[in-house]
């Protein structure tokens, strides 16, 4: 079942037009990559998906419902999550209220989270619950921005470049928690550069450039494609 459906879509950020005729697609279940360098407007995809960009057109549907142009706390309630890549933590809070900030009912056809289920998938967490964020390590944000939103129970999760400025010991607990998010059935749209990392947890993949799609197809075919992986990561 198809979760998330765009088609031609354009975004803006004043006169200058980011995104062109974006189209991509996400199942229930599944990983997928959007790739890119630096600028070819993955993140832009993602906030224009969020409803976090004033001016854009085309078509964005979750659940078969068009969501473009509607509030983003309106998404966010039809269990669209989303996990920036500046890991908006709330600092003076703990680990424990952080996680409260983001709780919401249980939703039909997604999986379920507690705090306690979360501490299983997160054990560094679970060890520092009455910890504040302000006391954490990039990476411990990291997991702690991710695990909040799951709080909300999301059908569908946006993570905008996970790996980002982490040490290579939380990358690859990041690729493991992906992994554990997929088995339970969560599907997530992926931003991110680091080829190695995306191809551990993704299904299918979408390539960026000067904010068009480029490319798609299997990641494993691409990670396999040396031209491919030159031409547009420079990998």
């Amino acid at each position: 079942m198809t979760l998330l459906k765009v088609d031609a879509l354009n975004a803006y950020y004043g006169r200058a037009q980011i995104l062109f005729d974006v189209g991509f697609e996400v199942a229930r279940g599944e990983v997928v990559a959007l790739m890119g360098r630096n600028g070819a407007g993955k993140s832009t995809t993602m906030k224009a998906v969020m409803g976090l960009l004033p001016r854009i057109s085309g078509s964005i549907a979750f659940m078969g419902e068009d969501i473009a142009g509607m509030a983003p706390y309106r998404i966010a309630r039809k269990g669209l999550g989303y996990v920036p890549e500046d890991r908006r933590v709330f600092g003076d809070l703990t680990v424990m209220e952080n996680l409260d900030t983001g709780r919401q009912p249980p939703r039909e056809h997604a999986p379920s989270w507690t705090p306690e289920k979360l501490f299983r998938v997160f054990p560094n967490l679970g060890a520092m619950r009455d910890r504040r964020a302000s006391r954490m390590s990039g990476g411990e944000q990291q997991m702690l921005t991710v695990s909040r939103t799951l709080m909300g129970n999301p059908r569908l999760v946006l993570l905008d470049e996970p790996s980002e400025g982490v040490a290579p010991v939380i990358v690859e607990q990041m690729a493991d928690m992906i992994l554990e998010l997929k088995r339970e059935g969560l599907a997530i749209l992926l931003s991110e550069q680091n080829l190695h990392f995306a191809e551990l947890v993704s299904d299918r993949i979408y390539v960026l450039e000067k904010g068009q799609v480029r490319h798609s197809g299997a990641m494993h075919a691409f990670a396999r494609d040396d031209a491919a992986r030159r031409e547009f990561l420079g990998v």
